[in-house]
């Protein structure tokens, strides 16, 4: 089924230094930008981290320090890429918990901002979770019927992901093929930020989601406990999160 699109969406995929979003770094993105007329625009590109990679990290996607010594930073590309994806809606496996945090982190990096706001994001993988419980190897294989070659490859991921969302929705009759309805079900919790620190209660109130104050309201903690927000700030915690955590303390100034 070809995806019933009002705007173009940007499939994207990382392969990175590991998985901590504050610390790691992005050594190759790969994106498929699907146009409302049906046209595709595919690019990878490997991206020197400025880091060494870690062997972990190079078993999983085999990039070595020595395939992106020659590679733009990602502050060279950060622009032209945010450019390819203003106005568009984001897609990929896993990407609301991991590609979609660690990209924004990197913009934040660069100096670049991305208006994340406006993009509507589906997460093929918790479609699949929420269908079928299983890995993106195993989700080709199951919705596509093909094996996935070049697994942990951005491009043969990317590539993937898109296949499979299609093949979700000629699967799942109850499953719209709407960018906002995807987007809604590809939701695991009404995140704040992108890590989920904080979530949205039923009172649209942003609450609190780790730590000692799992569960209270961001506003009633930032109140009672002023030091919570310096703790924040000068934590390691994804710059995204900060900011959230800070328009939340602006707002409650503003009243």
């Amino acid at each position: 089924m070809q995806l019933n699109l009002k705007k173009p969406i940007v499939f994207f995929d990382l392969e990175t230094t590991g998985v901590d979003i504050t610390n790691d770094r992005i050594v190759e993105i790969s994106f498929i930008k699907v146009l409302p007329s049906g046209e595709e625009i595919e690019k990878t590109r490997r991206i020197n981290p400025g880091i060494p990679i870690p062997a972990e990290a190079t078993a999983v996607h085999h990039i070595t320090d020595d395939d992106v010594k020659d590679a733009p930073m990602f502050k060279q590309i950060a622009r032209s890429l945010a450019n390819e994806m203003v106005g568009c809606d984001i897609a990929g496996f896993n990407s609301n918990r991991f590609d979609i945090p660690m990209l924004d982190q990197e913009f934040q990096r660069a100096g670049v901002k991305f208006d994340f706001s406006k993009a509507r994001f589906i997460d093929v993988q918790t479609i699949f979770h929420k269908k079928e419980q299983r890995t993106l190897v195993a989700a080709y294989r199951f919705y596509c019927g093909k094996e996935l070659d070049g697994a942990h490859s951005a491009n043969a991921d990317t590539r993937a992901t898109y296949e499979v969302l299609k093949a979700q929705l000629d699967r799942y009759e109850d499953l719209p093929n709407d960018m906002e309805e995807l987007s809604k079900f590809s939701q695991q919790n009404r995140n704040v930020d992108f890590m989920g620190r904080l979530v949205l209660n039923d009172k649209d109130e942003p609450v609190i989601n780790f730590g000692k104050y799992k569960g209270r309201l961001a506003t009633e903690v930032l109140r009672q406990d002023p030091s919570y927000y310096d703790w924040i700030l000068k934590g390691d915690f994804a710059q995204n999160t900060k900011d959230c955590f800070t328009r939340i303390k602006l707002s409650m100034m503003q009243r």
